[in-house]
């Protein structure tokens, strides 16, 4: 996968010689995890730096958005007044809202209100006291791709709402702390989960984190639950999502004739926080921050 001349510039795009560069780090330990059966990033999901900047400029957009909604989003306002403020405020600082028209997906931001685990669609429905939500943003800017989501919670939220809601920020900002280059992509998983079985929690297995940046979504696919087959390296240079969703219940959802709206199937509540972040040569930093 890394099969270079040691004098060819370096795969991740440093624009060092290969021998300066990643070429010791891929022969000890890349290859004999090649070996053990851990799948290797292909190339194209390392981005240069040229690239993660680009991503860097789109999540100015997109964090934006999430941070001008704090004081948008009160009881009354309807999801489809959400909808149309992320649209307008996209558009008017040069981007592209990527959720929208995508696989027919008629929106330009996701929302999802209490039971429904993701992939909410903005209507006429007003937020209640008591509420929490998901508000899903991912900005296209110059062809880059940045991905986000956040919770917000409306009034007086009962105390189990708000115990779900901060316990699963804490499983992202855990998962993210878990990224480590050369560490197979399990080990997020398998931090989030092990905060979610201390509450009772179920962590959704249908849908998962992923690769973003150049596509809305690629490899590799970030599973937010237990894992004990080998998953995939991490790399310097690679884009990913960490978004778990954290139900109160049961881990299994059902998705309603819409074919967009995934709720849980016990009805119980549930919440997601998301981040996209970009592997580095001793941890990760967070793009949409």
């Amino acid at each position: 996968m890394y099969r270079l001349s040691r004098n060819d510039k370096c795969w991740c795009g440093s624009g060092k010689k290969y021998k300066q560069c990643h070429e010791r780090s891929d022969e000890r330990i890349l290859m004999p995890l090649k070996r053990q059966g851990y799948p290797i990033p292909p190339r194209r999901l390392i981005l240069n730096a040229e690239q993660i900047q680009g991503i860097r400029e789109s999540a100015k957009i997109t964090v934006a958005i999430l941070d001008k909604l704090e004081d948008l989003i009160e009881e009354g306002i309807t999801t489809e007044e959400i909808n149309t403020f992320v649209h307008k405020y996209t558009l008017d600082h040069g981007g592209v809202p990527a959720p929208l028209n995508y696989q027919g997906f008629p929106k330009s931001c996701c929302t999802s209100i209490n039971d429904v685990i993701a992939h909410g669609i903005p209507c006429k429905t007003a937020l209640k006291n008591g509420d929490i939500i998901n508000v899903d943003i991912t900005t296209i800017l110059n062809g880059y791709y940045s991905d986000s989501s956040r919770m917000y919670m409306i009034g007086d939220v009962a105390p189990n709402a708000k115990k779900l809601v901060e316990v699963t920020k804490e499983c992202m900002y855990a998962g993210i702390k878990a990224v480590k280059p050369y560490r197979p992509v399990s080990d997020i998983g398998n931090t989030i989960n092990a905060i979610t079985d201390k509450h009772g929690y179920g962590v959704v297995r249908d849908l998962c984190g992923h690769g973003v940046g150049i596509k809305f979504h690629d490899d590799p696919l970030i599973e937010h639950y237990r894992q004990k087959r080998p998953t995939m390296i991490m790399v310097p240079g690679m884009v990913f999502t960490i978004e778990p969703m954290i139900n109160e219940g049961t881990w299994r959802g059902v998705t309603l004739s819409d074919n967009w709206t995934f709720k849980t199937q016990d009805k119980k509540l549930s919440a997601q926080w998301e981040h996209t972040i970009v592997v580095t040569e001793d941890g990760c930093e967070i793009l949409t921050k």
